[in-house]
């Protein structure tokens, strides 16, 4: 039988798929550092003394210099610089900012008087959680920049394909990564940490997740081997002429800025987003708290079926994107979804203190976050010029970041003074002070949950609107993405 002969290297499916396990890695790695001391959270304001508001600022810090500007420029540099530029780029700053963070909460630092004199500089927060942010923001920079250029990769390797399944298992792959750190986290701490350290400690599973940063960095180079060659098969290798009208230009962010339809996915994503992400640092505490204080690793069990539920059912939406469409009503399902998952967490949890509930809910949340991501990201192809499609993804991160920088700081602020008068957190404090170790702190979290059942409600109603105005422009949001 004659060899198959392709003419670009996307055509070929074993290397267009070969590029996406490989960029899909570097994310699932970098996905699951950014959860890595999520299950943790009552073992580290135990460890290192770090409160509900300490360690909110700190998963803020994941977003801080993005919001101060860093995502525009990092779509600026996407668009002139390139897709292996900027994502070797952002794996090396996740690996760097990765480091730092392992220092920050390291037994060693603790003693060192920098560390003594950051927790007496500036606001009241441990050394110790200080450094933690410094590396977080540093790591932020560099995911957050990895995650537009997985995208406007996966846009080129997979044009007039599967794209939105490409997507969709891209998303999938790194939601594993969430599942797979919740699972391990609280192990790593406990046996790993016995193992290296002759302690249960949060040390031990952010020095492995290190560890798997530096592996994902190397996967990224082997495809920039790949995206090298591809680029010479498309004409634009070195010395290639490019025409001017496909050149990016600084005025193209004015354009971006300026257009409507931009706006309304950028506000959409930012408050979808802002009720998953910061929920996912508080989400397995949450759930110690309303199950009448579980350990964390059965909390982690429980919370990390949320991602799985999403990475299994991503990929059929995105194939049923391609084929089918209805992307912008698949938009409003999934923000209907959020609100009521938050209002069971409210009300129905704490009441009932069920397990079978607090499983279902988890599921139906992860049912959730695999249809707005899974319709959003594929949408923004439909409705930017290629030309600039790098920097229109930045500028939706950046709203999204600066969503993702405040919420976290908002929710552990509301916790810590919602409970300021709770009698079993008061008490707990006060045993912790004497001396226990083993004292779990029983927070109420109705509040905070109701927070972002509210984001979830405005979402819904941004969603609608969306599928109005494409409905009236026919931006093609609801239309399939292979064209018969």
């Amino acid at each position: 039988m004659a060899k198959k002969v392709y003419a670009l290297m996307n055509d070929n499916p074993v290397a267009r798929w070969a590029a996406l396990i490989l960029i899909a890695l570097m994310m699932f790695f970098g996905y699951m550092f950014v959860d890595v001391m999520s299950p943790l959270q009552s073992m580290i304001e135990v460890e290192r003394g770090w409160t509900p508001s300490a360690f909110g600022t700190y998963a803020a810090g994941e977003y801080i210099l993005n919001v101060c500007g860093f995502l525009i420029i990092a779509g600026v540099i996407l668009d002139k610089m390139g897709i292996r530029f900027t994502g070797t780029l952002s794996a090396s700053m996740m690996l760097v900012g990765a480091i730092i963070k392992y220092i920050g909460i390291s037994d060693f630092f603790q003693e060192t008087a920098f560390c003594q004199w950051l927790g007496s500089w500036w606001v009241a927060m441990p050394g110790s959680a200080k450094m933690a942010a410094l590396g977080f923001m540093i790591f932020g920079c560099g995911c957050e920049m990895a995650g537009i250029t997985v995208s406007r990769s996966i846009a080129k390797w997979f044009e007039g394909k599967e794209m939105a399944l490409a997507m969709g298992l891209e998303m999938a792959i790194a939601r594993v990564g969430v599942f797979a750190i919740f699972s391990i986290s609280p192990l790593l701490a406990e046996s790993l940490g016995h193992s290296l350290f002759g302690k249960t400690t949060v040390v031990a599973p952010v020095a492995f997740c290190t560890v798997l940063l530096c592996i994902g960095l190397i996967f990224f180079l082997v495809f920039c081997v790949m995206d090298r060659k591809f680029d010479h098969q498309l004409g634009k290798g070195k010395g290639a002429e490019v025409n001017p009208e496909d050149e990016f230009k600084f005025s193209d962010l004015g354009k971006i800025l300026g257009s409507r339809i931009f706006w309304v996915i950028a506000l959409l994503c930012v408050l979808y987003y802002s009720a998953i992400f910061p929920f996912q640092r508080y989400g397995a505490n949450m759930l110690q708290c309303n199950l009448d204080g579980i350990s964390p690793q059965a909390a982690a069990n429980i919370f990390r079926w949320f991602p799985i539920g999403a990475a299994v059912i991503t990929p059929f939406l995105g194939a049923f994107l391609d084929n089918k469409g209805k992307g912008a009503t698949m938009l409003m399902f999934g923000s209907l979804l959020l609100i009521i998952c938050h209002l069971v967490f409210a009300f129905v949890l704490p009441a009932t203190h069920s397990s079978l509930i607090a499983y279902a809910t988890i599921v139906i949340l992860g049912v959730s976050f695999a249809l707005v991501p899974a319709a959003l990201w594929p949408s923004v192809p439909k409705v930017m010029n290629p030309r600039y499609l790098g920097s229109a993804y930045s500028l939706i991160f950046w709203v999204q970041n600066i969503g993702l920088c405040f919420v976290p700081m908002i929710i552990g602020s509301v916790l810590q003074s919602s409970n300021a008068n709770n009698e079993a957190v008061i008490a707990a404090k006060e045993a912790i002070a004497n001396g226990a170790t083993d004292t779990f702190i029983p927070y109420n979290y109705t509040v905070p949950l109701i927070i972002f059942a509210s984001f979830g409600i405005v979402a819904l109603l941004i969603a609608i609107y969306l599928k109005a105005i494409d409905k009236k422009n026919n931006y093609g949001l609801e239309e399939p993405n292979i064209k018969k």
